[in-house]
């Protein structure tokens, strides 16, 4: 019998118990240890062993994957020392706030002979894969025009739970933080981009964080397409939608819904998709909800690569290009 992969987790918020939860629920997993700054977070610990610091659970722990699930100002760090302590580290999105950050990260995997699994978890959403094998497999010829839309709130509330969010040398920005996994998507169905041009504002949120809170971008891919990606966490009191669509040249596609998660539309010259609409899945974190709650994906990823040899779902260099679609963005902006 396979011996269970043992897990460890620092950063005991929101998306590390969503981490824990799921460690819990694999068969092929253990969770060995828990890390925060905060000790009032022990008593959700559920009887682990639990640090305050995380050199102190690296060299007192064993264990073979450190999920990294910290504020995105920290992950280069914890990352890095998770691979230094011969770890494996899972590393939640944003990878970091810098390409410099990300490549750094990358050297300390190749140096030591470990794996960055960077979080991309609506890869797995079904109508992504679905659209993805269509494009793949060519089914939709050439691709000419894609529409991203991210129309989410975040309250007044969701920023004073943490006194990172909102800092942009913490944050990063609205791209990172919120919208880094419309990014990727659009990386992963359509490529790298090379030309930005876009605007960005502050409207609603200038009282409690120092970034933008709306922007609206066109791109050029490096295919040729034509990309209009638009944001806002101004949505008037709930997250609105979470789209892309595909005008190519043998058919039209639009992936819907609050969080990337149904075909809303589709017509093509080959064969229709499935009906899929998927209900109650996102990340529900009480004061906001976030993307597709895919995480039981993301730890069977990592079964599936260290037990079986399977492909990295998003590797460290992917994690890395979409920090830098992200980069050329805020550089292609213009503030008003």
């Amino acid at each position: 019998m396979t011996e269970k992969i043992r897990f460890s987790i620092v950063g005991f918020g929101n998306i590390g118990r969503r981490h824990a939860e799921h460690i819990r629920q694999n068969p092929s997993t253990e969770l060995v240890a828990v890390c925060d700054i905060d000790a009032s977070k022990e008593a959700l610990a559920e009887g682990l062993p639990f640090y305050s610091n995380l050199e102190e659970m690296l060299s007192s722990v064993q264990a073979d994957v450190l999920c990294v699930c910290t504020p995105n100002y920290l992950h280069e760090r914890h990352t890095i020392q998770g691979l230094e302590a011969g770890l494996h580290t899972v590393v939640e999105k944003p990878m970091a706030i810098s390409v410099p950050e990300c490549e750094r990260m990358i050297a300390a995997a190749e140096k030591t002979g470990k794996t960055i699994f960077a979080v991309k978890q609506n890869r797995y959403n079904p109508p992504v894969q679905a659209v993805k094998k269509l494009i793949v497999e060519k089914q939709l010829g050439e691709i000419y025009m894609l529409q991203v839309n991210c129309f989410w709130n975040r309250s007044d509330a969701y920023y004073s739970e943490s006194d990172w969010r909102g800092k942009k040398d913490k944050d990063g920005g609205c791209l990172f933080t919120q919208f880094s996994h419309f990014v990727d998507i659009l990386y992963y169905l359509n490529g790298k981009v090379e030309t930005v041009e876009g605007w960005i504002h502050n409207f609603a949120h200038q009282h409690n964080t120092e970034v933008e809170d709306t922007g609206s971008f066109v791109l050029r891919g490096q295919n040729g397409t034509i990309i209009n990606f638009n944001f806002t966490t101004c949505s008037y009191e709930t997250n609105m939608e979470g789209s892309i669509t595909i005008f190519a040249e043998k058919g039209t596609v639009k992936i819907g819904g609050q969080y990337l998660n149904t075909i809303e539309y589709q017509k093509l010259e080959s064969a229709k998709l499935p009906e899929i609409n998927i209900s109650a899945k996102a990340n529900n974190y009480g004061l906001y909800q976030g993307s597709m709650s895919n995480h039981d994906k993301v730890v069977q990823n990592v079964v599936d690569v260290l037990h079986y040899g399977h492909a990295v779902m998003t590797s460290a260099a992917e994690g890395c290009e979409v920090v830098r679609m992200i980069e050329q963005m805020y550089k292609g902006a213009t503030k008003v």
